[in-house]
């Protein structure tokens, strides 16, 4: 399952991005934590990186999940859909919260589809 551990890696480190990001932006406009309040751009920094944390929670099962019962290179493949989607998710809201749609159905389509793989991997077992 080597391909899904490098995505696994690459996702943690798209997490990291976002982590980075929020700090910066609450350093940047000079909001002291535990204040979850300030300008629209440190709004949307922290709402990247919590959307983010949220959506590991069903990511990382469904990535192993679909590894083990589907096959590697299917889940990396979900799991690199995923990376883009949240990619266009964090810098569509840094710009503008309106313009996060996009990469959040794509990011959304991919945990779906890792489900999904599972299942099927799961009736042909």
């Amino acid at each position: 399952m080597q391909w899904t551990a490098w995505t696994t890696l690459a996702v943690l480190a798209v997490y990291l991005w976002v982590i980075f990001n929020a700090g910066r932006a609450r350093e940047h406009h000079k909001v002291a934590a535990p204040s979850m309040d300030g300008p629209l751009a440190f709004q949307s920094a922290q709402r990247v990186h919590a959307n983010t944390v949220e959506q590991l929670v069903m990511l990382l099962p469904a990535l192993w999940l679909c590894a083990y019962f589907l096959g590697d290179r299917w889940a990396a493949a979900g799991g690199a859909l995923w990376i883009v989607g949240r990619v266009m998710y964090a810098l569509g809201y840094y710009q503008d919260p309106s313009k996060r749609g996009a990469g959040f159905g794509i990011n959304l389509l991919a945990v779906v589809a890792l489900m999904l793989g599972t299942a099927v991997g799961l009736m042909l077992h």
